[in-house]
């Protein structure tokens, strides 16, 4: 596991994390013109649902989850998707796509009457669901990470920070109802 105060957006224009994992995903594509990133989503995921461990994400990120492996994973045939950053549940980062690119992460949403986020947003993916606590280890590198895309794209802030519900309300229910949103922007302000 990375050490999470070394984490640094790299200078070069791909825009990666230093010192992560990087798996690319085929799952995404140019942002529009003149976009900026103005937004982070926070979601969760497990494979099989309620299930932590293993390499079902990551499969299904770079579109070789085998569909036959648990009866769940019927739905997800022929389903793209990614996100930028993975965290698991040991605070493992994986970034499956550069940040000047966008992941296809948010599917059909909206934030401050602005639709397609994928567009202006970074997507991070916690291994988690929505019944059961994330850990010390995702809140920690969780935190570190989003300081230091603080730094590295200067419309971000606190304020910028949001869960899938927020902008698919009624859709999605990640990062779900035991994410603890108070200790998250306590180590935000720190």
């Amino acid at each position: 596991m990375p050490n999470p105060s070394s984490l640094a957006v790299t200078d070069d224009p791909t825009n990666w994390l230093d010192h992560t994992r990087r798996v690319e995903s085929p799952n995404s594509d140019d942002r529009p013109d003149g976009a900026s990133i103005e937004l982070i989503v926070l979601h969760g995921i497990s494979l099989p649902p309620g299930q932590f461990g293993g390499t079902f994400v990551e499969d299904l990120f770079i579109n070789r989850l085998n569909i036959a492996a648990h009866v769940s994973f019927t739905s997800l045939a022929g389903v793209r998707v990614s996100a930028h950053v993975f965290i698991n549940r040991r605070g493992r980062i994986t970034q499956f796509v550069a940040f000047d690119r966008r992941a296809w992460h948010a599917g059909v949403s909206q934030w401050r009457g602005r639709p397609r986020c994928n567009d202006f947003s970074i997507g991070i993916e916690l291994e988690g669901a929505d019944d059961r606590p994330y850990t010390n280890s995702q809140y920690a590198v969780l935190s570190r990470t989003i300081k230091t895309l603080f730094v590295r794209y200067p419309k971000l802030g606190r304020d910028t920070v949001v869960g899938h519900s927020e902008i698919a309300p009624g859709r999605k229910t990640d990062p779900g109802a035991f994410f603890d949103w108070k200790r998250l922007y306590s180590s935000l302000a720190d």
